[in-house]
């Protein structure tokens, strides 16, 4: 009897493990295949979409012995994975688009997150964590921002879905809608002359993805320079989550200013820590290439493993105003993104 106790606890974690796993290995398989490359439907958004199949089907009757592992996978896997997603970026990137291109993805970011925090929570009347979670998505870099926003905001598994469905949907209409807008551009009348196309879609695009399947679709320069441009809005996620995390929890007592302090997202330090390490003291390619697997491997764990605690019923509750709000976001980053581009641009170049 005494075996079993100190045992039993271990195999919901296991079994989860291996459920999270099995559908992340699935995820990334099916992300490999040429078409959703094209799309830009990444190992990411697969995963939450097999995990959300699986979880209103066959999951509820394995909850039980699985539960453990699941939320492992999305509470301890999804920060490492966060902290594994820096040996993707280094400081030089910031040399390659040059001081325009890092104030205009700063400019994106606070625009969009304010404009999301604004109409969600003023206009839309919608919950703060969900406002907020679909502005980190839309502003910063799609799924990958709204996990690593959760932990910080303490938000349910429903809302943290609701918010990666306006990427998928909102970032999956940008691959074609670019290349209509490149296009478009060469059209006197309407005007739209941006210094360059590539720093555009790389800051104003949701996922990583997205923006390398919009911008191949118009020349390899303007894929390199969307892709380091993104990279670069990605970079600003930790710092991003430190400031969110200073406003995160009311701090009117000593109790809950105490509380607030321990809620800083330590992993957020990490992520920078291996940003600079990656940047001074690169790693050998195959290794780095193995630590990039790994850390695709756990956000997708992370992503299957939300996708499997999330009920379709849940989402239906959230109502048409989360899609409302990710419109107005999408609408401002193709919109207001030129805008910006243009302006600053031109200021600084």
């Amino acid at each position: 009897m005494r075996t079993a106790t100190q045992t039993s606890p271990l195999h919901p974690s296991l079994a989860g493990l291996a459920l999270s796993g099995a559908v992340a290995w699935a995820a990334m398989s099916l992300g490999n295949i040429g078409w959703l490359q094209d799309h830009g439907f990444s190992a990411l958004t697969v995963a939450i979409v097999l995990g959300i199949v699986l979880g209103n089907t066959i999951y509820p009757r394995l909850g039980a012995s699985c539960g453990e592992g699941v939320r492992f996978s999305k509470q301890t896997l999804l920060r490492a994975g966060i902290i594994l997603y820096g040996f993707r970026l280094t400081f030089q990137d910031i040399a390659h688009v040059g001081l325009a291109g890092v104030v205009i993805d700063a400019a994106m970011l606070l625009s969009t997150f304010g404009l999301a925090w604004l109409v969600g929570t003023k206009v839309l009347k919608l919950d703060r964590d969900a406002a907020l979670l679909i502005g980190a998505g839309s502003s910063i870099c799609g799924a990958a921002a709204v996990m690593a926003t959760e932990p910080v905001l303490r938000a349910r598994s429903e809302q943290v879905t609701v918010a990666v469905s306006t990427v998928v949907i909102f970032g999956s209409l940008a691959i074609f809608l670019y290349p209509l807008l490149h296009t478009l551009q060469a059209e006197p009348a309407w005007g739209l002359r941006l210094p360059d196309f590539g720093v555009y879609i790389g800051s104003t695009v949701h996922e990583v993805a997205q923006v390398l399947a919009a911008a191949r679709s118009i020349d390899q320069h303007t894929a390199d320079v969307a892709v380091i441009t993104k990279m670069v809005r990605v970079m600003m996620l930790a710092p991003f989550l430190l400031m969110l995390s200073m406003k995160a929890a009311p701090t009117t007592s000593g109790h809950q200013h105490q509380h607030n302090k321990l809620s800083i997202p330590w992993f957020a330090f990490a992520f920078i820590g291996v940003v600079v390490f990656n940047s001074f003291f690169p790693l050998p390619a195959a290794l780095n290439q193995l630590l990039l697997q790994a850390d695709t491997l756990m956000l997708a764990m992370a992503m299957a493993a939300l996708g499997l605690s999330t009920h379709l019923s849940a989402l239906r509750s959230a109502g048409i105003k989360p899609m409302i709000l990710g419109a107005v976001l999408f609408a401002w980053l193709v919109v207001g993104g030129a805008l910006v581009n243009g302006a600053l641009g031109r200021l600084l170049a």
